[in-house]
């Protein structure tokens, strides 16, 4: 009668063990969730906000070049062109981050939302790459062919230099860039804040969420 006792006392406390587990996991999943959800929200006013002012400054940069269409310098005609081309480009891919975060549903299959916070990641990386390449007309737009002209060689190979030592950085950004060199010094100057760092916290949760499921 008692081994029957404590192998039925064994049993409860087994199985109380088990819910209790369960339970806990449970809890520790709807937290995650909702601290997901936190980085999700606090994501939108920084990209609402480079969104304003992207519009703002691509609408004045616009205006200069129609203005100026006839009498400006080639080398700032050219430059602003870029410059606006690439900062329209990076204002499209914000845009589409806010549509991600505003579909990222919390409560759906776990799979579904990394699939999205890995489209955000990736495309964040892109909107870095898109920025750096503007680096060398900052080195060109204030250029003019009189200009050169009446310039010193030194003056010309220093440009030459300046120039040269944008686009060569640009280029070097641009090819990496990139996920797996996140952990470089370099790269955490570049990213982090509210930008990047919820994106990455978000995976590493939702990394956790998996974990859960995979026990139960």
């Amino acid at each position: 009668m008692e081994d029957k006792e404590l192998i039925h006392l064994w049993k409860s406390y087994d199985q109380k063990l088990e819910e209790t587990l369960l339970l806990n996991r449970e809890l520790a999943t709807d937290i995650t969730r909702i601290k997901v959800q936190r980085f999700m929200v606090s994501m939108k006013p920084v990209k609402i906000f480079a969104i304003f002012i992207g519009l703002c400054w691509v609408a004045f940069v616009d205006m200069l070049i129609v203005r100026l269409l006839h009498s400006a310098s080639p080398f700032f005609l050219v430059s602003a062109g870029i410059q606006v081309l690439l900062t329209k480009l990076a204002i499209g891919i914000y845009i589409y981050q806010l549509i991600l975060v505003q579909q990222v549903d919390i409560d759906g299959p776990v799979l579904a939302v990394q699939e999205k916070l890995s489209r955000l990641k990736s495309s964040t990386l892109w909107v870095a790459r898109l920025l750096f390449l503007q680096l060398p007309v900052w080195t060109t737009f204030y250029l003019s062919e009189a200009g050169l002209l009446q310039a010193g060689t030194l003056l010309v190979l220093i440009q030459l230099l300046v120039t040269v030592a944008f686009t060569s950085l640009a280029v070097w950004l641009f090819f990496n860039i990139r996920y797996e060199n996140r952990d470089k010094k370099w790269f955490r100057l570049i990213f982090g804040g509210r930008e990047w760092d919820p994106i990455i916290r978000s995976m590493e949760l939702l990394g956790q969420v998996r974990g859960y499921k995979v026990e139960e």
